[in-house]
């Protein structure tokens, strides 16, 4: 668009909008950035701030410490009422499982029940003769 202009091609934005495939008011909003800042300011790539976050960084900060920590979490149930108690915060199931699971990359793991009619010294047995592939 812009060697066009300069080169005496194309005189018209309606011109340079069929040349383009667009319509005149974006050719006009192109021309006006390029006036008011250059190239630089023609080339620029905004990027929405989106959403504030629901749960503070200090409070993220203190559930990753607790998630750290041998203790853990039974479910993400159990996250959603500590941040309730410890941190004053009403956040949804949905939210808390994201964040987690997603942004912090932790999975909640909790050992599989185990009969208590089991006999240890089986079980210890079966693991010492079992064949590990």
């Amino acid at each position: 668009m812009l060697w066009w202009i300069k080169s005496g091609q194309a005189k018209e934005q309606q011109d340079i909008g069929k040349r383009l495939a667009k319509d005149t008011s974006t050719v006009t909003r192109w021309l006006q950035k390029y006036r008011s800042g250059g190239l630089d300011e023609l080339l620029k790539i905004k990027k929405a701030p989106g959403a504030k976050r629901k749960i503070p960084e200090g409070a993220i900060a203190a559930l990753e410490e607790e998630l750290k920590t041998g203790k853990g979490f039974s479910s993400y149930g159990a996250i959603v009422e500590w941040l309730k108690q410890e941190q004053g915060l009403d956040i949804e199931y949905a939210t808390v499982y994201a964040l987690v699971r997603y942004r912090l990359g932790a999975k909640l793991k909790v050992p599989r029940p185990q009969s208590h009619k089991q006999d240890e010294k089986l079980v210890s047995e079966f693991k010492k003769n079992s064949v590990s592939f």
